[in-house]
């Protein structure tokens, strides 16, 4: 009997987690990933649906709790899939979806700690407040972060450090007792102008404001529409990638539907990397 592929399990899982409750079709035919009012969209999202053989239907749910979900599912599919490279990555490692929707949440990692003086100095003064705006605050979805270690961890297999070097370290608990953000992930049940232009945002405020080593900063969507997947892949120097759902579905809709328009800008993301599956993920945070 073959061996099972775990990512290949662990996609299937991912998409019978969305499938139960968030991925569905109302009456008039329009799954919840598309715009009713988009021709394409519609087409494009019932033939990724069709190829993940949806059944679940429904009326669309609200745009805040479909975003909670594929957050949650997508939360779930890192955890399985990222915590099983420790022979890549090893490490102490927390995958999380962050519930509510704190400012300053960031500030919980090393590399952000600061943020609490800057914001503690802006509440007492209304022109430095004015100044910063909200240039400082990030609220991820998904973060991955790795725990500090011990000096005995370190020096495990041969005597590394002691006192006299490596003394500003982050990575030493002894002198760090807060965790490295290692990734920030934005998920994106689908794509507007507002929300790509917020996933942009927060990866530049993640870039401009960290003290040491910039986290992997990406974005998950179920967005159908290339041409929208185009207006927050397309670029670099703020996103590393833009995941999508189910990719090789997409693919192969817009092949079925002969949408060569759609489809060559697709090519041209996927070709110049700034757009991949969900299953590339858990490799790529592993780099």
């Amino acid at each position: 009997m073959p061996v099972p592929i775990e990512y290949v399990e662990a996609r299937k899982a991912y998409h019978a987690a969305l499938l139960k409750k968030t991925l569905t079709v109302n009456k008039k035919g329009i799954w919840s990933n598309a715009d009713g009012n988009n021709t394409n969209s519609c087409s494009i999202a019932k033939g990724i649906a069709k190829l993940l053989k949806a059944e679940t239907k429904g009326e669309r749910i609200a745009g805040q709790k479909s975003g909670k979900q594929f957050e949650e599912a997508c939360a779930d599919f890192v955890r399985q899939t990222f915590l099983k490279l420790s022979h890549l990555r090893p490490g102490s490692w927390d995958v999380r979806q962050v519930s509510g929707r704190n400012r300053l949440e960031i500030a919980k990692y090393e590399q952000y700690a600061h943020l609490v003086a800057l914001d503690r100095a802006a509440r007492n003064d209304t022109e430095l407040a004015a100044a910063l705006g909200s240039d400082y605050t990030i609220t991820p979805d998904i973060v991955i972060a790795r725990d500090t270690l011990e000096d005995s961890e370190i020096n495990s297999h041969n005597r590394l450090i002691d006192g006299s070097v490596s003394t500003l370290s982050s990575l030493r608990r002894k002198h760090n007792n807060r965790p490295l953000l290692h990734a920030s992930i934005s998920c994106k049940w689908t794509i507007r102008s507002d929300r790509a232009q917020n996933a942009r945002s927060e990866a530049l405020n993640l870039i401009r404001n960290r003290k040491g080593r910039l986290p992997h900063v990406v974005v998950v969507t179920a967005e159908p529409t290339p041409s929208r997947l185009a207006s927050i892949a397309l670029g670099t120097g703020d996103i590393d990638c833009v995941y999508h759902f189910a990719l090789y579905e997409l693919q192969e809709t817009l092949e079925i539907l002969r949408l060569r328009d759609a489809k060559e800008l697709l090519a041209v993301m996927v070709e110049g990397n700034r757009l991949k599956d969900i299953s590339d993920l858990p490799l790529d945070i592993a780099v």
